[in-house]
């Protein structure tokens, strides 16, 4: 494992000493964060649902559950920089996309599989409370983009077409 990545049994040790030492009550933004991951599931639903019957109040409830999502996101995320807004909503998206799949390989027997899902998705809720929580230390992604090669124009398009403009 290189530098950049965390080990993540070790961000889940630190957050549970924190936990119990008291020095962090996560308790009310765990709740929050489980929230929003609905939200963004119901605007996923929404989403489809107007792309499949052609009915444009399901974009409208679209919108509304999207600035319900992004207003309580704010309050988990207390001061964000660079993209870790979108990184954290990504996260929150991945760990609930994750534990769903689990869901339904663990109801079709297929328990091995569902244990791997649900291991994943608990390493990104990890990784969102490691970013939110200031336990990750983000100099070694600096470091890794600063030692980039020169952008192509696949990189300036990408950069240019960001999904995480809110």
């Amino acid at each position: 494992m290189d530098n950049t990545q965390p080990n993540f049994e070790a961000l889940i040790k630190k957050m549970e000493e924190m936990k119990k030492t008291g020095t962090v009550d996560l308790s009310t933004k765990e709740d929050l964060s489980i929230a929003v991951m609905n939200l963004i599931s119901l605007e996923e639903h929404f989403f489809f649902t107007g792309a499949k019957t052609g009915k444009a109040d399901y974009f409208d409830l679209l919108n509304e559950v999207r600035s319900m999502r992004k207003d309580l996101l704010g309050k988990i995320i207390d001061h964000h920089e660079g993209e870790t807004w979108c990184i954290s909503k990504h996260l929150l998206a991945t760990t609930m996309r994750l534990m769903e799949v689990g869901t339904k390989l663990q109801s079709d027997g297929k328990k091995d599989e569902a244990k791997e899902m649900f291991e994943r998705a608990h390493k990104a809720y990890a990784l969102f409370w490691g970013l939110q929580l200031k336990l990750i230390d983000t100099a070694g992604f600096k470091a890794v983009a600063a030692s980039e090669k020169p952008w192509t124009l696949q990189d300036i398009v990408n950069k240019l077409v960001n999904c995480c403009d809110e």
